[in-house]
């Protein structure tokens, strides 16, 4: 696995698509992000599609326990009930798609306990095909969260558990778990299991 060095609060981050990040709502407040891309060997549309569906998901994370799927799968129509379980704690959160462009982009966000959204995001890369004529994908996936938004009441936390406490448990585990998402997607989309070598970003350091 290649991993990079993580950015600094306001530092440079790649952006390999030449799209700006998404805008989390309240810029006033500190916003942590996970980014992590990795080369597939097929091309963009295949990999969209899968991407696309969702509730496929829950195969792929340790604390993802099910994903339900209300809609077709069309941005601003579609709403993901996403149940994850970690330690004393399960929480369902709500997300949205809220634009898609085939086959190169999808975005979604959580609508409600916290201001989070993320993307996925896919090109060519054909100067990665390990031989000429291998169709070859570059596949991101952008996360930004902000902590600080949190609902206490909504996350249902046990009165002997604090928010500051379950922020600094939980924000190493968003980018293990985009990791393990990231390479397990890739072993299914490819049919077989390799070395994968994941580019890794977070801001700030702590994620």
């Amino acid at each position: 696995m290649a991993l990079c060095s993580p950015g600094g609060r306001g530092g440079n981050r790649p952006n390999y698509f030449g799209r700006a990040h998404l805008p989390v709502a309240h810029n006033s407040v500190g916003v942590d992000t996970v980014d992590v891309s990795t080369v597939v060997y097929l091309p963009p549309a295949e990999i969209y599609e899968f991407l696309l569906d969702f509730p496929r998901y829950a195969d792929y994370s340790h604390h993802l326990d099910e994903v339900r799927q209300w809609g077709d799968g069309e941005a601003g129509d579609t709403r993901y009930d996403i149940t994850f379980s970690w330690w004393k704690l399960s929480y369902t959160a709500v997300s949205r798609v809220t634009g898609v462009e085939p086959p190169n982009r999808i975005d979604w966000r959580l609508v409600k306990d916290i201001d989070a959204r993320g993307s996925w995001q896919i090109a060519p890369e054909p100067e990665s095909a390990p031989s000429p004529g291998t169709p070859t994908t570059r596949v991101r996936l952008y996360i930004e969260f902000a902590p600080e938004t949190a609902n206490v009441a909504g996350l249902g936390l046990p009165s002997f558990v604090s928010l500051d406490w379950l922020i600094e448990k939980v924000k190493p585990k968003v980018r293990t778990e985009a990791e393990r998402i990231v390479e397990r997607i890739v072993a299914d989309l490819e049919g077989r299991h390799r070395d994968v070598d994941l580019d890794i970003h977070t801001t700030p350091d702590s994620v």
